[in-house]
């Protein structure tokens, strides 16, 4: 059998049984996904998934970066290039050298993922290997041009109740339009991610004002009209359901300028004449600005910093951003979140939600802040750590201090769509197992536990996000 049953559970017999009696009672759960980067072309136009090799390999980085490492060049795996230069364009081929180097994915979360999808959509039972990766890549596209296997029908089998993509504000959202125009039920909201014209260091910055102006009919040359731009944009994102929205941004720093200082930053960077550590100012102010606003409007924020992204500048230059060298970084939360907490730590009506790729940060400065201040919650572990391991340090760096009601369930943080129902399998079963082991070392009763489990896997997601 390719995945088994007690996968991820514990090696101890009467911890193994508890965490089975909780996992059966959560792992049909609906599936509520409130932050991904899902193409909602997908759902809007609903036509069938290309090839496996364009639908496992080439938008998933966690699959490219690894075989990157080990020496497999990008364009020969059809990464298309900023230039438009060749690249591999046979998928067979494409699925032929993923599957050769299906080994480097030993003890990853990628593989674990993989082989649950191999598994539970296509009926695999055999590891795939260079040896049988024609058979595998036949039946997965056989299996693709079926009914059953298009991007409506499996949002219905992956009993998805509710998914966010994430999108700009320069997007004009024509495939969210074009899925409520349909009539199909499948509940797909944005999510409004600020990051191209917030970031002074995003390319195209001013040019993306410049657009963000012309979209909004707002006069995004001056501090006021800036900000009135992001009220009427975070408004039209809000007609297609966003109800979070989301700051990568490299630190957690904000800031709290007066009025004349903020405008006086923002004529610097808008102008182009910004000097050293304006652009990083000019991000901390604007993560206290969207705090204002969500006080405003009641959209959850969500705060992702401490990625040192497009680290490798070669790749960067050839394929652009999201190549899979975004790098962790040490980030400081308990001074950098001080200005945004004093002005608005103790409203009851904002909501912000706190992701980190720095685990050092958990026990030490998250947990302590999600455990007294209310308007924060923390994220479960993302990118780099939301695997088994990843998911178990978050559980017992976090608990003993902020709880699990100051943190928000799972989120599935991803590009592959077929890995959805894998990932929060995996959620699952590792929550499932930290609680039994809480019962059997009798910390909780097991009624709590089955409460708990429920809460993790759907609730707290769920109330969290506003869905």
């Amino acid at each position: 059998m390719l995945i088994h049953p007690d996968r991820l559970f514990p090696a101890e017999p009467a911890a193994r049984d508890v965490a089975r009696r909780l996992y059966e009672g959560i792992k049909d759960l609906p599936i509520i996904s409130p932050h991904g980067h899902t193409d909602p072309r997908w759902y809007a136009e609903n036509e069938p998934f290309l090839d496996p090799a364009t639908l496992f390999v080439i938008p998933d980085h966690y699959i490219f970066r690894m075989l990157y490492s080990q020496g497999v060049r990008l364009e020969d795996l059809g990464i298309p290039t900023k230039d438009g230069g060749a690249v591999e364009k046979d998928p067979r081929a494409i699925w032929r050298r993923f599957a050769a180097h299906y080994h480097l994915f030993r003890g990853t979360p990628t593989r674990t993922w993989l082989d649950h999808t191999f598994a539970t959509l296509f009926g695999f039972t055999e590891r795939l290997s260079a040896d049988n990766a024609d058979a595998y890549y036949n039946r997965i596209d056989e299996a693709l041009r079926m009914p059953e296997f298009r991007p409506r029908a499996l949002f219905e089998r992956f009993r998805i109740e509710a998914i966010a993509t994430t999108e700009s504000p320069l997007d004009p959202l024509k495939h969210h339009q074009t899925i409520r125009q349909s009539g199909w039920g499948g509940r797909v909201v944005t999510a409004y991610r600020p990051d191209p014209v917030v970031d002074p260091d995003f390319d195209g910055f001013r040019e993306n004002l410049e657009r963000f102006g012309e979209i909004t009919g707002c006069d995004t040359s001056t501090w006021s009209g800036y900000l009135e731009a992001h009220r009427k944009r975070r408004a039209f994102f809000r007609e297609y359901g966003a109800t979070s929205t989301d700051h990568g941004h490299p630190t957690a720093r904000t800031a709290d300028l007066s009025r004349a200082d903020a405008e006086a930053l923002f004529r610097r960077v808008s102008t182009g004449d910004a000097g050293p550590g304006d652009a990083e100012l000019f991000r901390a102010q604007m993560l206290t600005e969207m705090a204002a606003m969500s006080v405003e409007d009641g959209m959850v924020m969500q705060i992702h910093p401490g990625s040192f992204r497009n680290h490798n500048q070669q790749i960067y230059s050839r394929f652009g951003r999201d190549m899979g060298a975004d790098i962790p970084s040490q980030t400081d939360y308990v001074g950098a979140l001080k200005p945004l907490l004093d002005r608005f730590g103790n409203e009851r009506n904002l909501s912000v939600i706190l992701f980190t790729l720095d685990e050092t940060s958990y026990s030490r400065e998250l947990a302590p802040l999600a455990g007294h201040y209310p308007i924060l919650k923390l994220g479960p572990a993302w990118w780099f750590f939301d695997a088994p391991e990843g998911m178990r340090r978050f559980r017992e760096l976090t608990t003993e201090t902020a709880g699990f009601y100051n943190t928000v369930g799972f989120n599935d943080d991803t590009r592959a769509y077929l890995s959805i129902p894998a990932r929060h399998d995996v959620a699952r079963r590792v929550d499932c197992a930290y609680l039994a082991n809480l019962v059997t070392t009798h910390r909780l009763d097991e009624d709590e536990a089955h409460e708990l489990a429920y809460d993790l896997a759907y609730r707290l997601a769920k109330e969290a996000y506003k869905l």
